[in-house]
């Protein structure tokens, strides 16, 4: 008998984008942070040195110098890179999928990868699915113009939707002259800037503000310029009228267009990147699911097209790796002490499912029926600079512990490069 199904699409207390990010995106738990790590409120965050940099530390390592390198069936496989690989996973449950790219030296990048082209459900990952959708829109909408993109992320306020309903997880509220930042669930009527969602969605992994992001890439796609006006006044009942006019079907079509034609533009394979359900049961009824997948070899594309400046454009691109810039206290595959001192630029996502067993007991990542663990990071420090695209189920295992200690010898691989 199945005695416990829990969907943990990420985790705890998080923290995206520089901390000198606030007057450019209006994130206003960057500045609740900023003040916490410097002693001038309540601390609630001590961050690890790479956790400390700035909007202008942020670079594409690959845009302008190797903007053509791809990976496919014919990309060749570095010989010491592969047999490191090969080590670190040889006594390791088969079902672990890697695909690992070295662009410390980015006119001759060295690749690695075990399973690569396996399917999983790729859980909170996918929410890099659904932000590049947003960008996107938002270079639909303005093509050439990039600072009027910022304007509408910035100035474009949102209230919370039944969309948003249920989700367990809290997100960070911060507003000046408040003693400490608070921690709650997100409640309809809760008011942030577009950067805000988009910030709770990929730093927090608010499931509540992944769908509320979501809604917004369909809303996005269909009023266009006229977009912030629909999210002001009686804005949001006309859009919700035209959406409760729409078939199921339709609905559905609408939901997937913004992310898949994103990541098609950006030369993506979208038979191997889909998220189809939403976060939240709200956001299902709204918009009824579909499937949902990724492999590693195309989560890695993913990141190489970042890196390249290709992921919808150069903006986007950067927009995006600020976004997943871990500036919090790390967790799950950041969390390794031998990327302390190191940017990580993170995202992850779990799924796990436990059932009735003799002398078992469920805990949290460690499902003895499903116990998916994903992890996508771009690695950066003075000497090296890698990416990683890691996807496993193993039974019964604590797999964030795991994912820590593969995060070690891999950094361990490519140190002795």
């Amino acid at each position: 008998m199945k005695w416990a199904i829990v969907l943990l699409l990420l985790a705890p207390l998080a923290q995206s984008y520089p901390l000198d990010g606030f007057e450019h995106t209006g994130i206003r738990r960057l500045k609740g942070y900023a003040l916490s790590n410097q002693n001038k409120i309540r601390q609630t965050v001590k961050l690890p040195p790479g956790a400390l940099a700035t909007m202008a530390d942020v670079k594409l390592h690959l845009r302008g110098v190797n903007e053509r390198f791809d990976i496919t069936s014919a990309t060749a496989r570095d010989a010491k890179l592969q047999a490191g690989l090969e080590a670190i996973f040889a006594s390791r449950d088969g079902s672990y999928n890697i695909a690992l790219l070295d662009i410390t030296n980015p006119h001759a990048p060295r690749y690695a990868a075990l399973r690569a082209d396996e399917k999983y459900i790729p859980g909170s990952v996918a929410k890099l699915f659904v932000a590049s959708g947003v960008m996107g829109e938002l270079k639909r909408i303005f093509p050439n113009d990039t600072a009027a993109r910022e304007k509408l992320l910035r100035e474009t306020v949102i209230a919370a939707e039944p969309v948003v309903y249920r989700d367990g997880k809290t997100v960070p509220f911060y507003n000046d002259g408040q003693p400490a930042i608070v921690n709650r669930r997100l409640e309809t009527g809760d008011k942030f800037n577009l950067y805000e969602w988009l910030d709770h969605m990929l730093s927090q992994s608010s499931n509540a503000a992944a769908s509320q992001v979501w809604k917004e890439s369909v809303l996005l796609r269909q009023y266009g310029a006229q977009y912030p006006l629909m999210r002001s006044g009686d804005g949001p009942k006309q859009a919700d009228a035209w959406l409760a006019g729409l078939g199921a079907s339709e609905r559905t079509a609408k939901s997937l267009a913004p992310q898949q034609d994103a990541l098609t533009l950006s030369g993506l394979d979208t038979n191997k990147l889909r998220v189809g359900t939403l976060f939240t049961s709200g956001g299902g009824k709204v918009f009824p699911g579909s499937g949902s997948y990724a492999t590693p070899n195309e989560l890695l594309r993913l990141l190489v097209r970042v890196e390249q400046g290709r992921l919808v454009d150069a903006w986007s691109s950067l927009e995006l790796k600020r976004l997943i810039y871990f500036s919090r206290p790390r967790y799950r595959y950041a969390s390794s002490p031998a990327l302390a001192n190191a940017r990580v630029y993170f995202k992850s996502g779990s799924l796990f499912e436990c059932a009735s067993e003799p002398g078992f007991k469920c805990l949290q990542y460690r499902g003895n029926k499903v116990n998916l663990m994903h992890s996508v990071a771009i690695v950066e420090s003075a000497d090296k600079v890698y990416l990683v695209a890691l996807m496993s189920n193993v039974l019964r295992l604590n797999s964030a512990v795991e994912h820590q200690t593969i995060a070690t010898l891999i950094e361990r691989l490519i140190q002795g490069r």
